[in-house]
């Protein structure tokens, strides 16, 4: 496609954001929609897989990514009672690869301050309709915006145009969330490694290293807690939701002293959702629109930024626009798809009331792990690089250069 489009984005998470700045760049028209009255990060922190890190390597935002986020080397879960539950180590499958704990603040600040040239972004405007053969947009005041050539709907898991643009086979909230914040990393003994500590599945701590963010120069840890949802907005009672977190993990406890409790934590729900198409007529869907999932595998951002990178490809390179939206959607298919697979099979066994799966996976997970097939499995869909079942998704030699120069020593 030589054309310049004029193209609509719904959301300004990280697939709109990082659309926006890739279809600027290549000299199409962007107006981004958002409904908050003004732009920012949503969440604590994440975990950047190396394929998340190759989008930011070719957005050219690397070297930023690296200065500010936590390498992390290792990722490794205990039960209550201090059974080793998982230990996934990146070098097991390349000692040149490793994750990095991310601020999603970080990382907004960083795609926002990309995209300058030509930038219209209409915030307050939150949009309830979609005519994707027209390619017009209608507001919740009413208004109608358009016509756009293209319209990239990229409003997250809660999308309220999923079904207007694919045929939405499925869309159900999960029944567990997470309370979460974020707390200075101070002198936390495993500053490169991912934590976790579970009691059951009924609760779940995590603490992941996340860096820094521009102006703000403290290294930050990530703090999440699973809760069911309908506990989420119950007003917590300070000393005993601190008595429960102390009783899990001590050490994690000491780390939120200084935060206030309920008011200093925010609360998470996540949803699963499937779509038979991601395309109709002039519009198409991103991220977690598309393909919502549990965040078992931690590759809610990453995805996000795959599919901006492989949407923008396919308007490159293909013919014309329904070409270039086919292209995108089987290309992005083959690698979300294990994914949905596995984050319905895991999440059972980390977030419910299931005692004996939880049991089970206590004394069967981490010997699973420790098997040369098993270990690579698991470690292929911890790095994103799995496209669908026995598939590799391949991470240019180039990155992988360019990561082996610019990494640190594993910490062993």
């Amino acid at each position: 496609m030589k054309q310049s489009l004029r193209v609509a984005i719904v959301g300004y998470g990280t697939a709109g954001q990082t659309s926006a700045l890739l279809l600027a760049r290549a000299g199409h028209r962007v107006e981004v929609f958002e409904q908050a009255p003004a732009l920012g990060p949503v969440g604590a922190g994440f975990l950047l897989q190396p394929t998340g890190m190759v989008a930011l390597w070719r957005l050219g935002l690397l070297d930023a990514a690296l200065a500010h986020g936590a390498r992390v080397d290792r990722l490794i879960g205990h039960s209550h009672q201090g059974r080793a539950v998982m230990d996934m180590r990146y070098r097991e499958l390349d000692p040149r690869l490793f994750g990095l704990g991310m601020q999603r603040g970080a990382l907004f600040a960083l795609l926002d301050a990309a995209w300058r040239e030509g930038r219209q972004v209409h915030c307050g405007r939150r949009i309830d309709e979609v005519d994707v053969q027209r390619g017009l947009l209608r507001d919740a005041q009413g208004d109608t915006h358009g016509p756009f050539d293209l319209v990239l709907v990229a409003d997250g898991a809660a999308s309220r145009l999923r079904g207007q643009v694919g045929e939405v086979a499925l869309d159900r909230p999960y029944p567990w969330g997470a309370q979460w914040c974020l707390v200075p990393q101070g002198d936390w003994a495993f500053p490169n490694e991912l934590r976790q500590r579970y009691a059951a599945a009924r609760r779940m701590i995590g603490m992941l290293p996340v860096g820094t963010r521009p102006g703000d120069d403290t290294p930050r840890l990530s703090f999440f807690w699973s809760l069911r949802t309908d506990a989420l907005q119950a007003s917590a009672d300070p000393a005993q939701w601190r008595e429960d977190v102390a009783a899990l993990w001590p050490e994690a406890a000491q780390r939120l002293h200084d935060t206030p409790v309920p008011q200093g934590l925010a609360a998470a729900r996540y949803r699963d959702a499937l779509v038979r198409r991601w395309h109709g007529g002039r519009a198409v869907l991103l991220g977690d629109s598309a393909h919502a999932m549990s965040p078992q595998l931690g590759q809610g951002a990453n995805m996000a930024l795959i599919d901006a990178l492989a949407l923008c490809d396919a308007l490159r390179d293909a013919p014309d626009l329904p070409a270039a939206l086919d292209r995108f959607e089987r290309e992005r298919r083959r690698h979300v798809r294990a994914y949905h697979f596995w984050s319905r099979w895991l999440t059972p066994l980390f977030q419910s009331e299931r005692d004996t799966l939880a049991a089970v996976r206590d004394r069967v997970f981490h010997p699973l792990g420790r098997l040369p097939i098993g270990r690579r499995q698991m470690l292929r869909i911890l790095t994103g690089t799995r496209t669908g079942w026995l598939g590799v998704w391949p991470l240019e030699p180039e990155f992988l250069a360019r990561i082996s120069g610019a990494a640190p020593p594993g910490v062993g």
